[in-house]
């Protein structure tokens, strides 16, 4: 019997996986020229961030079987793939890199780091501040889009003496259903966006939810930039009442002159939410797994579309 045709995106596919499990035969592709096994593909995983043209390439394979994304979100991928093209997405893979970019978010927020980097720039120190800075002690977090990473989340901010309010689109135990968020969003101090891009979501985020939030709080978005109304987060921001931290916007990326750059209250991170070291040992532990799995006959983990295999 044949091995099975991968495109893995990486030159040295078994040191980067710890070992290339048998039963595949593989040929590197993470964009640009195509190998001359398009044709042959049956098990796949796009490169990361490689943008749109890693992800067209599926219409051009006959073969193809498997999709595994090294992403948590998908909804780019869907539009690719036939209803015979099993995907599977990268759950677990971002939980602590995306955890700790909402923390580090929060804590530059509330003690101002980017005003102390701007000082240090201009080498001042100043000799008062008309404010002290706010703590995350004793603050409430709403964790919105309460799964995998926001149990990461939670779990590190077990340590800063804040409570946790835990929301998602249905409820189940200590997890309230997202139709209650006009009664919870007044009690949180900081909001967390943690969804995924779904029709439900894109534009949840809008002036009535932002008005909702108490005078003060903090809107951290680490999901995807769509869910929140970019012109009602502005007029919002413009006013003072609230401020924000994200790391994803609307565009993106985010062009140069756009208003959000300028706008008060609000600290711009280019979406690096996944780009630590933090992400390849785990993304390697999940494609071995996964082509293990998929050589064994065995059903496949984070099947998201498609049949399941």
């Amino acid at each position: 019997m044949a091995d099975v045709k991968a495109w893995l995106p990486w030159k040295d596919p078994d040191e980067f996986l710890g070992g290339l499990p048998d039963g595949f035969d593989v040929d590197w592709y993470a964009g640009g020229d195509r190998p001359a096994s398009l044709a042959e593909v049956e098990f796949y995983v796009p490169s990361y961030m490689g943008g749109s043209g890693v992800i067209e390439v599926v219409r051009e394979m006959p073969a193809l079987k498997v999709v595994q994304t090294q992403t948590a979100g998908y909804e780019n991928v869907l539009p690719y793939l036939s209803d015979d093209i099993t995907l599977c997405n990268a759950r677990g893979v971002h939980d602590a890199s995306t955890a700790e970019l909402a923390v580090g978010l929060i804590l530059a927020s509330y003690r101002r780091l980017p005003r102390a980097v701007r000082n240090q720039e201009r080498e001042v120190w100043p000799s008062s501040y008309d404010e002290i800075d706010d703590s995350l002690a004793d603050r409430t977090v709403l964790i919105l889009g309460y799964g995998s990473i926001g149990e990461a989340l939670e779990r590190r901010l077990a340590g800063f003496e804040c409570d946790v309010i835990r929301v998602a689109r249905s409820a189940r135990e200590g997890v309230h259903p997202i139709g209650e968020l006009p009664e919870l969003l007044p009690r949180a101090d900081v909001v967390v966006l943690l969804t995924p891009a779904t029709d439900e979501t894109r534009g949840m985020v809008d002036a009535t939810f932002l008005a909702r939030m108490k005078d003060g709080a903090l809107l951290v978005n680490v999901a995807r930039g769509v869910i929140v109304d970019t012109e009602a987060l502005l007029k919002e921001l413009g006013t003072g009442r609230i401020s924000a931290a994200v790391d994803v916007t609307d565009p993106e990326p985010l062009p140069a002159g756009h208003r959000l750059w300028s706008a008060p209250n609000i600290l711009i991170n280019p979406h690096r939410g996944g780009a630590s070291t933090a992400f390849a040992p785990r993304v390697a532990r999940l494609v071995k797994a996964q082509l293990e799995r998929y050589a064994a006959g065995e059903p496949l983990i984070n099947v998201v579309a498609g049949p399941a295999r």
